[in-house]
């Protein structure tokens, strides 16, 4: 079974390995191939499911397959924007994205909340903080976090009102290593875009893919595998750096998922090579900034 790891100081237990649920949000996708791939998580272990506002059906469907088996998994949504009759980020649009993610899920609480890449400026007017809190006070909420990048993510760690983090955490992406997670001893924190979107894919420069910036980090550092898939690198790096409570990975393809969980649970990756993998990004960073 994949292991299990405490969600900082909280008392939820997430999977190390979790479930980044955006694609299934694609309504072209069936939905009996959704209930397939949301149910073979849960077996295999992966409790962890996140999802957003912003991913299309994502929600829904969560909350229409896994319902039954709402005390098995620890639901993550994002959130603070899109609501009708609601200015994004203001107190009303984040109660309301609140109860909707609720309705949708079809649960009584959320596990945890993130402020979907919130701009420092509207954290700082405290608007915002205060409605994820009264939420979180209600019972609805059990920890309320931040999902972001660079100096957002440092505003969001040092006013010190979140149980929890998240930001891109990878071979190419390695920023929060050093600047963030010896910040927010404590509390909980997922990585996102472990497999830094895949840039091995790509012989020549992907122009205009979503994946060209690590391609271009990923070159520049010159890595090596040490013998092994670059996806698996890439995941049990991200999953072996202390702090990390989860890393999560976004597919549709239950093929996809079976590999990266037989990845995770071939364990950490040696101290030495973690060693070489961090010492290769430090004297190659060219200012790499987090990828939104």
């Amino acid at each position: 079974m994949i292991p299990q790891r405490p969600y900082g100081n909280t008392g939820l237990m997430v999977s190390a390995l979790g479930l980044g649920a955006g694609q299934i949000g694609d309504a072209r996708l069936a939905e009996a191939d959704v209930a397939r791939l949301l149910n073979a998580a849960v077996d295999a272990g992966i409790t962890l499911i996140d999802t957003a506002r912003g991913y299309g059906l994502s929600e829904q469907r969560i909350g229409q397959h896994l319902a039954q088996r709402r005390n098995e998994v620890v639901l993550s949504t994002k959130l603070g924007y899109g609501i009708e009759g609601c200015a994004d980020w203001t107190a009303p649009c984040i109660t309301a994205g609140v109860e909707a993610a609720l309705q949708r899920m079809r649960t009584d609480h959320l596990d945890i909340v993130h402020l979907h890449s919130c701009p420092a400026s509207v954290l700082a007017q405290g608007e915002v903080i205060r409605a994820l809190e009264a939420a979180k006070q209600a019972g609805k909420v059990r920890a309320i976090a931040y999902s972001g990048e660079n100096e957002d993510l440092d505003f969001a760690i040092d006013c010190g009102h979140f149980d929890g983090f998240m930001a891109s955490l990878n071979l190419c992406d390695q920023r929060v290593i050093a600047d963030a997670l010896p910040r927010i001893a404590g509390k909980g924190f997922i990585a996102k875009r472990p497999s830094a979107n895949h840039p091995w894919r790509f012989a020549e420069r992907p122009v205009g893919d979503y994946s060209e910036e690590y391609w271009l980090r990923w070159r520049a550092m010159n890595l090596t595998h040490y013998g092994h898939p670059w996806g698996e690198l890439a995941i049990r790096f991200a999953a072996s750096i202390p702090g990390v409570s989860s890393a999560i990975v976004g597919t549709a393809n239950p093929a996809n998922l079976a590999q990266n969980i037989e990845w995770l649970q071939s364990g950490a990756l040696p101290d030495y090579w973690v060693g070489g993998l961090r010492a290769a990004f430090m004297q190659h960073d060219r200012d790499w900034r987090g990828q939104l």
